[in-house]
């Protein structure tokens, strides 16, 4: 892929704007992190050499405890066969994660929980009300977070894109029409249609993303029909008409390009606002079906139980890191991409 002198002045003005570079530098390795985050907070070990055969829990199916020796029959206790094994001194070993705790698995081995954070129990965050680590449920809850985000407004600017490049490109009664209609459906209440759909249907990641794309395109739409209308009254697209170049070429190759500033410009600022819409909605009681792993839960039982502060400290401190992060990358993005500065007319 080539990428244009034009584009490369862009990415440099970028980088040049370094707590918006760092924040995406950051950012991206905690979601590279996070897509990962099974390798370095689980319960399952990632490898177990015993009586002279290797086996990798963590990649395959579930290991009965009496493979290992262990008296239940469920699914091995690897936490306890380490322990077990380094007491014996021999060849056999298990090798643990970072965080030997999964979002879902409760621990009251000690107090009643929740427990403050503690080294020697590996909660380094401590332990919600009912004994799940927080470290753990932060990690997944910011990985359910940021999928959430990317792929609401992954399809959100798909659809508004679409539409509002062709309400300002075609006009006339298509355009109209789709502004009558926007006019209709953005004045349905969102809170609502979540509480009837929730009472009726099961919460699940997929309908919060398709209940958020269905009101989220609007936004973009306005943005694009009026960036095209601007691009279709410029000389170069009446140019492009008199060659006889057809809709669909002056659409992709010449007012779509000098579109995507707006569209990248957004973006960030979208992902954002999609984060704190999850992250609301969950904490209302009105997001996705516990036990999945949520800040807006997290913040709910910090609110609750303010006598234990590393609950809400943790998760407000990883609410606003985030959103800050964000916040910087879409400010640097938006001063290294400006129009004013870089035009392209092709």
């Amino acid at each position: 892929m080539v990428i244009s002198p034009l584009t490369k002045k862009k990415l440099i003005n970028f980088k040049r704007i370094k707590r918006g570079y760092w924040s995406f530098i950051v950012l991206s390795l905690m979601l590279v992190l996070s897509l990962f985050a099974e390798l370095l907070i689980n319960s399952k070990a990632l490898v177990v050499k015993y009586q002279g055969s290797y086996y990798f829990p963590v990649f395959s199916d579930v290991r009965l405890g009496t493979e290992f020796g262990q008296e239940n029959a469920g699914e091995a206790d690897y936490r306890a066969l380490q322990i077990a094994l380094e007491a014996q001194q021999g060849d056999d070993f298990v090798v643990m994660p970072f965080v030997p705790w999964n979002p879902y698995e409760q621990d009251f081995s000690g107090d009643y929980p929740p427990n403050a954070p503690s080294v020697e129990s590996r909660h380094f965050l401590g332990t919600d009300v009912i004994g799940r680590d927080i470290l753990a449920r932060l990690v997944y809850g910011f990985r359910t977070a940021m999928g959430f985000a990317l792929l609401t407004m992954a399809a959100s600017y798909a659809i508004g894109v679409a539409v509002g490049c062709a309400m300002g490109f075609l006009g006339g009664k298509f355009d109209l029409f789709v502004q009558r209609f926007i006019e209709i459906w953005s004045m349905v209440p969102f809170l609502y249609v979540i509480m009837i759909l929730v009472s009726i249907v099961q919460p699940s990641f997929t309908l919060f993303v398709a209940i958020n794309v269905m009101f989220g395109w609007m936004g973009i739409t306005w943005y694009m029909r009026t960036m095209t209308y601007k691009e279709v009254a410029r000389e170069y697209v009446s140019a492009a008409k008199a060659l006889g170049a057809s809709n669909i070429r002056i659409v992709f190759n010449h007012i779509l390009p000098n579109t995507m500033v707006m569209i990248v410009t957004l973006a960030p600022f979208t992902i954002a606002a999609n984060i704190t819409a999850l992250t609301a909605l969950d904490y209302l009681g009105l997001g996705l079906m516990p036990p999945t792993p949520s800040w807006g839960e997290l913040l709910q039982q910090g609110k609750s139980n303010l006598d234990s502060p590393w609950i809400v400290t943790s998760v407000v401190t990883a609410i606003v890191a985030v959103l800050v992060m964000v916040t910087f990358i879409g400010e640097a993005v938006r001063a290294a991409f400006d129009p004013k500065k870089f035009t392209r007319y092709v």
